[in-house]
């Protein structure tokens, strides 16, 4: 398949502002991938298609394959962990689809691509809002904890957390009255379902946990 230049430039431009716009608003957000890295790859998913689709004999479907599990690692560098809070998932799934975008830009799937890219756009812009509203529904609470303080016992605590979708927010911590022990406040995010009496049960019966207590 030989293409002119006129639609290699067409292919290959689309596949830069398609992926741009996408990459504006993770930009915005102060998310590790930003509009550079969207463009990049948005671009570069292009120009690996229309390459495949102009060698003849080639299977476009394996470079395709190649650019989809590329951005696999890339996108895995762009999710942190926090305790137990995961962070950059969106940034992964953008960072997929917007090369999932340019492989259509460079089959001159033009429609699919667009329409793609403005059912991302409204999923970041919009959609976080009333994902933002759902969450701001979830129980806030500070559970006080007097442990031990030792290497690794708030990792424990966050485990424990973790495992009942308990996110923590904000941690405030001072030595205790007695010596060697910590009193340690921690702001935390409760799903609706979740009780927080199930919370303190289960981090009571954490090694090195003495006490636990809610602020109600």
């Amino acid at each position: 398949m030989d293409l002119g230049e006129s639609e290699l430039l067409l292919r290959l431009g689309v596949a830069f502002l398609l992926g741009g716009a996408i990459g504006l608003e993770r930009e915005s957000a102060h998310r590790p991938a930003g509009f550079r890295t969207h463009t990049l790859v948005g671009v570069g998913a292009a120009l690996v298609m229309v390459l495949s689709l102009s060698i003849t004999g080639a299977d476009p479907a394996r470079l395709a394959a190649q650019v989809v599990s590329g951005i696999g690692f890339l996108g895995a560098g762009t999710i942190l962990h926090e305790g137990p809070t995961i962070r950059g998932l969106t940034t992964a799934a953008s960072l997929w689809v917007v090369g999932a975008i340019g492989l259509a830009c460079g089959a001159g799937f033009y429609l699919g691509a667009g329409v793609a890219a403005a059912l991302v756009v409204i999923a970041l812009v919009p959609l976080v809002r009333l994902e933002r509203w759902v969450g701001g529904k979830r129980e806030r609470k500070v559970l006080r904890l007097e442990m031990e303080d030792r290497p690794g016992q708030l990792g424990q605590v966050g485990q424990v957390l973790g495992r009942l979708g308990i996110s923590i927010k904000g941690v405030e911590m001072e030595e205790a009255g007695r010596r060697g022990r910590l009193n340690v406040d921690l702001t935390v995010r409760i799903p609706p379902g979740v009780p927080v009496e199930r919370a303190i049960t289960e981090l009571g019966q954490v090694a090195g946990v003495h006490a636990v207590i809610s602020d109600d």
